[in-house]
């Protein structure tokens, strides 16, 4: 064996169980009792928690948006991922007009090649069809291990928007050749509405950014997608979930029996949308906003009953200097929040004081992500899986910090949350790239992973 982790408490998405690990070749070879240690690195984990490494299955490294690129390049990105107990991260490459899907892909495969300190996946962006040739390409994509894509409902002016009958075609074709479609539901229409009324009455301050695309902006399209997915009986899988509405409307989907999955991420679990009266206001702006504490309530309770299905953080941070280009217009600021380095220290920590169990936690931020999008050697401490592995010590107290992150942003939503228990290892198929605050990794350690597509 290269790696024995002993004396831990095991935490899988079903069990929690007292045993040891022992690690051959990146891979878990046997869990039981009293393994020979045979020159082994071992690690005693008395005391501790030992969990699957999380999947963040929703990612924007490196990406250019809003007149800027993303804060954290594939290295940084990853190398945060791996500190906050990530081991494989998803990451939302965007197709442009006449690119083809694996042309794009191929692209960021060269980059993280070379950059990522853990594992990877990639959705794939699809804003235009080039004329069909999309629909076609989708099932070599899925032979090579893209096995989802993501549509948009907004962002025309990017380029981005896909209108109701492009979304179809990617429903049908998607269901056909056993794929996933991600969706973002907002509805642009109304949000351009809105934003020209508040622009004309000269309120441009952060809080009209969520008052611009509120619950309902949000919930509208969330039904719409949701209806065009039952109505064609395709698999759906709605991103960063944040309103009631729409949330209850894709639970009523599923107890109907339809393949409806929803995501939704920590920030909207932690703040709602009062952060945007605040003078830093800006710095929480991202898309769909956080909303109010009624959403907020539903989505935890959700997220005990089942509702909600993944956990992932939307992560896509820009320094300060660029939020402050919206100082004074909402319109200006680049929208997205950190969060790759916070979700499952987050989440545990929930856990830890009892708000959920910590199988809840694996369940999300591990089993279901790896489950839904055919990841077939994560998500689980199972013999034969990846050593993706986690050691928690439930009594660390942690304060987030900015100077306590590894990303390159220079700000974080999230300074100053106070965390009961953090972890303090991380081990990348056996290797260990994470210990007691400090990254330990290198960068293209990192390897893609092929999914299988759904049955």
């Amino acid at each position: 064996m290269d790696l024995l982790i002993k004396n831990g408490t095991i935490i899988t998405s079903t069990e929690t169980y007292q045993a040891d690990i022992a690690v051959k070749d990146g891979i878990i070879a046997a869990i039981g009792k009293d393994f020979p240690e045979d020159g082994a690195t071992v690690v005693d984990a008395q005391g501790k928690l030992v969990l699957p490494g999380a999947i963040d299955a929703h990612t924007h490294l490196a990406m250019p948006f809003g007149g800027t690129i993303s804060a954290d390049s594939y290295m940084s990105g990853t190398r945060a991922a791996a500190c906050g107990g990530v081991t494989t991260v998803f990451d939302y490459p965007v197709q442009r007009k006449g690119m083809s899907i694996l042309e794009l892909v191929n692209e960021k495969k060269a980059v993280c090649e070379k950059e990522a300190c853990i594992d990877y996946a990639l959705h794939c962006c699809i804003t235009d069809l080039n004329g069909g040739a999309i629909l076609e390409e989708m099932e070599k994509a899925v032979e090579e291990g893209i096995s989802s894509f993501k549509c948009f409902f907004v962002y025309k002016k990017e380029g981005m928007m896909v209108d109701d009958g492009t979304f179809a075609k990617l429903l049908l074709r998607a269901k056909e050749i056993g794929a996933m479609i991600n969706i973002h539901a907002e509805n642009p229409d109304l949000i351009d509405l809105n934003i020209e009324q508040f622009q004309k009455e000269g309120k441009t301050s952060a809080w009209y950014h969520y008052l611009s695309r509120p619950e309902f902006v949000e919930a509208e399209a969330d039904k719409r997608a949701i209806h065009w997915a039952k109505s064609l009986d395709a698999p759906l899988y709605i991103v960063h979930m944040a309103d009631k509405e729409g949330l209850e409307a894709a639970i009523d989907a599923k107890r109907d029996g339809y393949e409806v999955f929803v995501e939704t991420c920590p920030q909207y679990l932690e703040f709602t949308s009062e952060v945007y009266k605040r003078e830093d206001g800006r710095n929480f702006v991202c898309s769909p906003p956080m909303k109010g504490q009624e959403s907020q309530d539903a989505l935890w309770k959700a997220i005990k009953t089942g509702g909600i299905d993944t956990i992932a953080t939307d992560h896509c941070p820009f320094q300060s200097y660029e939020k402050d280009w919206g100082k004074d217009d909402f319109t200006k600021i680049p929208n997205g929040c950190a969060g790759i380095e916070n979700m499952y220290p987050y989440m545990l920590a929930a856990a830890n004081e009892g708000k959920i169990t910590f199988n809840k936690v694996v369940e999300l931020c591990s089993a279901n992500p790896a489950k839904i999008f055919g990841c077939t050697q994560k998500g689980s401490i199972t013999v034969g899986k990846d050593a993706d592995i986690v050691i928690y010590d439930s009594e660390k107290d942690f304060t987030v910090s900015v100077d306590t992150m590894h990303s390159d942003y220079d700000h974080t939503i999230w300074e100053g949350k106070k965390l009961h228990g953090y972890p303090v290892m991380t081990f990348s198929r056996g290797k260990l790239v994470y210990k007691d605050g400090e990254f330990v990794g290198k960068p293209g350690w990192g390897q893609f992973v092929k999914r299988v597509g759904r049955k």
